[in-house]
């Protein structure tokens, strides 16, 4: 009997031991540990009060592809300079989670949290290959969502907020409206192919309208599946005011579109990359000075390269004397009328050191 029991015990030991892996603290662990089930309690949006979850992989690599809903990022490495992520409240749950067992981020920020004062914290020592595993919905910041956008890459984003009083009023370029609570009725707008990549979003971290449609997406069979958590007020901070150039006054010549001297030596000086200055003198003169930044374009070879020539500032045509650059102005006023053109009307030397001298002609 004796025998028998001490068998029956070896096997108890062997088969507890087998399920205490991921449970108890390995070397370096932080001791207390969670898992998948209690973290989803948390990871919904707006997420409960009293806790934060705490992705300590890198943002760029990592947490901006693909993070816990509601997670803060901060880092390992970045850890102490980044301590005002934290919740004020030093008793509040704080857990922390990176890239699954065989990753100590989360421990060492967890200890650090602990030196700091905090005393509820825990280490979902599975992480994030164990929340997608579980399938727990998976969310990404905007600035990764524009780098897909830039790339033109295959996917559908979806406003879930009301298309009158939010979407028409402003949305993520090209996502389109299907409101949560009128999901049922407009999923003939999302794409046939289940396959195609899905990222829903609304008004941010207090907003629960995204998961909500994003898990009925799911349950339709729509295989990649997204949310961004930050939302709209999100992609509006980071995108939605395009900082605009200050537009430049140029002011006309005496002679018709020409560019008065007077304002192109005050153009050159203080913002010379905003006028696309073509010499159109031959090669030979080019190379004795030239402008900064000015481009060569001989009169004899305007006419065959006028339509490699962008359109996105105002250009200058320069000579030596104004007639051949007048020439160029009427050229392209004729075959390209849509460029905004002028020509310098002016005896102008150029200096090997790049100083010039300039005097504007009067007709």
């Amino acid at each position: 009997m004796k025998i028998k029991l001490g068998i029956f015990t070896s096997i108890l030991l062997i088969i507890f031991a087998g399920y205490a892996t991921a449970d108890t603290a390995k070397k370096g662990w932080y001791p207390k540990l969670t898992k998948y089930d209690e973290v989803s309690k948390y990871a919904v949006l707006p997420m409960p009060p009293g806790a934060a979850i705490v992705d300590s992989r890198p943002a760029g690599r990592k947490y901006n592809k693909g993070h816990i809903p509601g997670a803060v990022s901060i880092p390992d490495r970045k850890f102490d300079k980044m301590t005002n992520k934290l919740p004020a409240n030093k008793s509040d749950l704080l857990i922390f989670y990176c890239g699954g067992l065989k990753c100590m981020l989360s421990h060492k920020s967890a200890f650090k949290a602990e030196k700091l004062g905090y005393t509820n914290i825990k280490v979902y020592a599975d992480g994030f290959p164990d929340w997608k595993k579980n399938g727990g919905l998976v969310g990404v910041t905007v600035s990764h969502i524009k780098k897909l956008m830039d790339k033109d890459a295959n996917m559908v984003i979806i406003d879930s907020r009301p298309k009158k009083r939010k979407y028409d009023k402003g949305h993520i370029p090209g996502a389109i409206s299907i409101p949560d609570r009128t999901f049922a009725k407009m999923t003939d707008q999302l794409p046939a192919d289940k396959s195609t990549p899905l990222y829903f979003y609304c008004g941010g971290l207090k907003c629960k309208l995204s998961p909500n449609s994003a898990k009925k997406a799911i349950e339709l069979g729509y295989k990649k599946v997204k949310i961004i958590p930050e939302g709209y007020p999100a992609w509006k901070k980071a995108y939605g005011k395009k900082k605009t150039k200050k537009a430049i006054k140029i002011k006309e010549g005496s002679d018709s579109g020409s560019m008065a001297v007077t304002s192109f030596k005050k153009i050159y000086k203080t913002s010379p990359e905003s006028l696309l200055i073509i010499d159109v003198r031959d090669a030979e003169e080019f190379k004795q000075g030239a402008f900064k930044g000015a481009i060569n374009i001989p009169m004899n070879d305007l006419e065959k390269r006028m339509e490699g020539i962008k359109d996105d500032k105002p250009i200058v045509f320069f000579c030596g004397a104004g007639g051949r650059a007048g020439e160029a102005y009427d050229m392209v006023q004729m075959f390209r009328p849509k460029l905004k053109t002028y020509f310098l009307n002016a005896e102008t030397t150029i200096h090997a050191d790049g100083t010039y001298t300039m005097v504007e002609l009067e007709e």
